[in-house]
């Protein structure tokens, strides 16, 4: 079904064609066939070259998980445009920010979001198209406006515009959720996300007859490729606008069969304390993937206890190149802590800081080979010079992830710190990664946020921020103590707080940003 893809809609044209009746997508009462999702795109992809959108030129799809955002992704590839998947929790000055920072020539959107979208309108000029799914519901007209099934509705289904473009031009801007700094747009070709499906597909096993259960936002990659995957295969996805309603997502994980399910370990901590209060058929799944943060073992066990028919994959990448490595299940118990080995068609390895390659058990950076890393960042060629340098070949680039990893005598990799977050205390340093492990590890905590703050005794201090399960009953000097017990001296936090929650971004990452 999908050989010979060149191109990302590729996926959906073929299956469309061999499957129409199939269901491609489940959101809420909505159940959308392929053939139906191929129509539309189609539909939109038209629309959007009526408007003026040209090869190349940037979309934003700003919308909630739902049947609008799946066919404005696919529309937009259709049209020969650039998708750029935002998120619907998104503000007004951010939405601004986006819209100008890569010329974006056309927005589709929903009518619920109109305060969001009017106000950052005011502030940015060159707009070709507006296209608002329930547009007549907007609370707020905006010139240039129009309703997106209208004008849906006035295009033609049955084919795709004639196809212009080719397998280097870029198939989507994902941002970065900008914890350091502002959102940088990563530039990724259509080649870069064939070549990442391809991977994650063959080492997860993906078939026809799956079930993908996605409440990860389409505007996080993890979320994203949920929908190309899905289409790959041609199997079903079922998309849910939140994952912070786990008791929503168990139910949908009986009631559609589902047998793959993505997460974060923020997800799988709600499901677990969910799944402790109740009875949930869960036999259906038979794969489980997580990534943003590496599970700690008693999260792993409690994954393992709440799908006990399902293999874990523990994976770990980045926007830039999609993906770095995963660990096969059945070395879970083998290489507690792992990351795993490199993804297939790519190579990794690690260097110091002047650039010499390391040997197992050194710390240093990460560096990724392959075809899924990205072209750069978008309008910023020296940030992009900075990540992407010479590889071994003439003319080739490498990512430089800033992510210091250890590698073991078998290859398996060790994540140990982002450089940025390296806290240098007592003249030692410190990785967050380590403590907030040591701390997951106390039955009790669900989170663990550690950051450095400055002190003038020891230049930073270690100090951790500690969301506690439902029902459990733990003290900071108990908190503490665990810690001395499992790190050593200079690693143990200098301060403790108990707080009910953390914040996150969209992607369900802990956003340490201000917790200082």
């Amino acid at each position: 079904m999908h050989d010979g893809a060149r191109l990302l809609h590729d996926y959906l044209t073929r299956t469309a064609a061999q499957s129409p009746e199939k269901v491609a997508l489940v959101c809420g009462p909505q159940r959308l066939r392929y053939g139906e999702l191929a129509a539309r795109a189609h539909q939109l992809a038209w629309a959007l070259q009526r408007r003026g959108v040209r090869r190349q030129d940037r979309v934003l799809v700003f919308a909630d998980n739902g049947v609008e955002a799946a066919v404005a992704f696919w529309g937009v590839l259709e049209a020969g445009a650039v998708a750029v998947p935002i998120s619907a929790q998104t503000r007004a000055d951010k939405l601004a920010w986006l819209l100008a920072d890569c010329a974006a020539a056309a927005l589709v959107t929903q009518a619920r979001l109109s305060p969001v979208f009017t106000a950052a309108l005011r502030r940015v000029q060159g707009l070709r198209a507006l296209l608002v799914a329930g547009g007549s519901a907007a609370a707020e007209p905006v010139a240039g406006m129009e309703d997106l099934e209208e004008a849906l509705g006035a295009e033609r289904s049955d084919a795709p515009p004639p196809r212009t473009g080719i397998d280097l031009d870029l198939a989507a801007l994902v941002y970065t959720s900008g914890s350091t700094g502002e959102p940088k747009g990563v530039m990724l070709t259509h080649r870069n996300m064939l070549a990442a499906a391809d991977s994650i597909s063959q080492y997860l096993a993906l078939r026809s007859d799956d079930v993908l259960l996605c409440a990860l936002p389409l505007a996080f990659d993890y979320g994203l490729y949920q929908l190309i995957l899905s289409a790959r295969e041609g199997a079903r996805l079922v998309l849910e606008r939140s994952s912070l309603l786990p008791a929503q997502l168990l139910k949908q994980v009986a009631a559609e069969r589902v047998t793959v399910l993505p997460g974060v370990p923020t997800v799988f901590s709600l499901l677990a304390e969910v799944a402790a209060r109740g009875t949930w058929d869960t036999s259906s799944v038979r794969t489980v993937t997580n990534t943003a943060a590496a599970l700690s073992a008693r999260h792993i066990a409690s994954v393992q206890a709440l799908f006990p028919g399902a293999r874990l994959f523990s994976m770990y990448g980045l926007t830039e190149c999609k993906r770095c490595t995963y660990l096969p299940p059945e070395d879970l118990a083998r290489k507690p802590g792992s990351v795993g080995l490199a993804i297939p068609n790519t190579e990794l390895w690690l260097v110091d800081a002047q650039d010499r390659r390391l040997g197992p058990g050194e710390v240093g950076q990460l560096v990724i080979r392959g075809a899924t890393v990205m072209q750069g960042y978008w309008g910023k060629p020296e940030e992009s010079a900075r990540k992407l340098r010479p590889g071994p070949l003439p003319g080739e680039r490498v990512l430089y992830t800033g992510d210091l990893c250890r590698l073991d005598e078998e290859g398996y990799l060790y994540f140990v710190a982002r450089m940025d977050d390296i806290i240098k205390s007592r003249g030692e340093k410190v990785a967050p990664a380590e403590v907030e492990a040591a701390l997951l590890d106390v039955p009790g905590v669900r989170e663990a946020a550690v950051i450095g703050v400055p002190d003038p005794l020891l230049g930073s201090a270690v100090k951790a921020f500690v969301v506690l399960e439902q029902g459990a009953c733990l003290s900071e000097r108990e908190l503490r103590h665990a810690c001395q017990q499992r790190l050593e001296p200079f690693m143990v936090p200098r301060e403790l707080v108990l707080v009910p929650s953390l914040p996150h971004t969209h992607s369900g990452k802990i956003r340490k940003q201000g917790l200082a």
